[in-house]
């Protein structure tokens, strides 16, 4: 698998420093709306490497990845090769 970058339009709650993604938009254009957020945790993509803040949500009824690096601004996904 490889790392893919991704555009995420998230809520900032600047009182308790929580970010909550709501669409993301995947490098074809498509976007997708995050159902549900399960977990969120510091962890590594064992699959595409990279670590960060892994955010376990559901989207479009299927629970998947995201990934917050470390230095807040970029987000990324596991994608096929």
């Amino acid at each position: 698998m490889r790392k893919v970058y991704v555009d995420v339009n998230a809520d900032h709650h600047s009182t308790d420093g929580i970010v909550v993604p709501k669409i993301i938009t995947w490098e074809d254009g498509q976007q997708y709306e995050v159902d549900r957020i399960i977990d969120i945790k510091r962890a590594a993509s064992l699959k595409a490497g990279g670590i960060g803040m892994r955010y376990t949500v559901f989207i479009l009824g299927k629970q998947t990845y995201i990934w917050l690096e470390d230095d807040g601004i970029r987000w990324f996904v596991e994608g096929k090769s």
